[in-house]
């Protein structure tokens, strides 16, 4: 599917932001992990959810869903037997399911997306796994991946979070239910600490304990824990509202959006304070954003470790700034569903922003006149990308047509209705199989 983005000077309307979809995935594992029945209500609805709904159904979970919500009685630490697990293109399910794996006498995680989760990395994991008596067969640290499981020890083990904060969040979801007590140290630097808190605060809520230190680099977790059966209400989803966010903000906008917390501790709740250091006109309170757009930018530094996620949205409004903006601290982007540095300053220049990349930084001269456009680009199958090269065909003077915008979904299907219905104009067409 194509997205034929028009140029758009004005937005107006109040949306409800999309379900949270990290909230989603730990407490659809949570419940998973608990033998009884739990209940969470507001669900995501993406590919990436629904990832994680077939995981913990296929690993033995009952789920009865709603329009509300879903209850799920779980399987504890005795998942059942299954020989493959498809995680589809979702990274964190792929990881939290590789610790859960660890029960399994032999579990297999196929290979469904060779161009992108395909070719992301996994080593970190697998080390600290084979550290637990978990022996894991695999393609250079890539999909596909056995795992040979059945008696995992807890004990001392040591994860890399150089890469991602994921392989640490999957440790903490398991080691509870060992025999032993376990002691999680972290080596290199870690990623995305702000997630790891988020993981954190799921598993206090499922009755968990672990001793963090505050640093997030060491853990003290006592084994023969059991998960509680509980009720979860999932929070709206800041990085999904980022986009949303930017797009008002590069535009003539009256725009709200709804189930935003203030208190949240999605790090990405940080977007809002980046649109108020550009000088966006926005207020937040009593959980709704009000952007005000007068698609009149600043240019700014910011620390991009605090919102990953959130990042490439912030880079397209910062495309129209006056001044040059810095994203620093984003190196691990390039280890997401595409390189989403490279790829992304790629597409970027194509409509005619004028970007630079370092290793972990992205510089953008803003032009605040706008972007020529006028150009057919490829998302690289990401949805982040997707989302964040439609805001640059807002304010572009020619538009943009953006290849494989169907991947979307991966996070927020709903997507272009919702930009559609606060007056984008953005025609989605389905491409003929003309590329390879």
């Amino acid at each position: 599917m194509k997205a034929i983005v028009t140029p758009t000077s004005k937005l107006q309307g109040d949306i409800q932001a999309l379900s949270s979809k990290n909230y989603t995935t730990r407490y659809l594992l949570a419940a998973a992990l608990s033998e009884g029945t739990s209940t969470v209500y507001y669900p995501a609805h993406s590919e990436d959810s629904e990832a994680i709904r077939r995981c913990i159904q296929d690993l033995g979970a009952v789920l009865n869903e709603d329009e509300e919500k879903i209850v799920i009685t779980g399987f504890g630490s005795r998942p059942k037997h299954a020989d493959q697990l498809n995680v589809g293109n979702a990274g964190a399910v792929l990881r939290f399911s590789m610790s859960v794996a660890a029960f399994c006498p032999q579990l297999t995680f196929v290979n469904t997306y060779p161009e992108s989760l395909g070719k992301r990395p996994h080593d970190d994991l697998i080390a600290a796994l084979e550290q637990m008596n978990v022996k894991v067969e695999h393609n250079d640290g890539k999909l596909p991946i056995t795992i040979y499981g059945g008696q995992p020890r807890g004990g001392r083990i040591t994860v890399s979070g150089k890469v991602s904060s994921q392989y640490l969040s999957s440790l903490l979801f398991v080691t509870p239910l060992l025999e032993e007590d376990s002691e999680i140290i972290v080596t290199d630097d870690l990623k995305s600490k702000v997630v790891v808190g988020q993981t954190l605060e799921v598993l206090e809520q499922a009755g968990i304990r672990i001793e963090a230190a505050a640093d997030l680099m060491h853990f003290k977790v006592p084994g023969k824990q059991k998960y509680q059966a509980r009720e979860y209400i999932v929070q709206g989803d800041y990085p999904g509202s980022a986009a949303i966010l930017a797009a008002a903000a590069v535009t003539n906008s009256d725009v709200k959006v709804r189930r935003l917390l203030e208190n949240s501790k999605q790090g990405e709740r940080a977007v809002v304070d980046v649109l108020k250091a550009m000088n966006v006109p926005l207020t937040h309170q009593d959980g709704i954003v009000h952007v005000q757009g007068n698609a009149s930018l600043q240019a700014g530094e910011f620390d991009g470790d605090e919102f990953t996620d959130g990042v490439l949205a912030m880079v397209a409004a910062s495309v129209f700034a006056e001044g040059t903006s810095r994203f620093y601290n984003v190196e691990n982007l390039r280890y997401k569903e595409c390189d989403r540095i490279t790829d992304f300053l790629t597409e970027l220049r194509k409509a005619g922003a004028n970007v630079e990349e370092r290793q972990s930084e992205i510089i953008v001269h803003g032009r605040p006149e706008g972007v020529e456009g006028g150009v057919e680009i490829n998302a690289h199958y990401d949805h982040r990308v997707i989302m964040a090269l439609t805001i640059v065909g807002l304010r572009s003077k020619q538009g943009l047509t953006i290849r494989d915008a169907h991947h979307v979904a991966k996070s927020y299907p709903q997507f272009f209705d919702h930009l559609r219905a606060l007056g984008g104009q953005v025609e989605l067409v389905t491409e003929h199989q003309t590329h390879g």
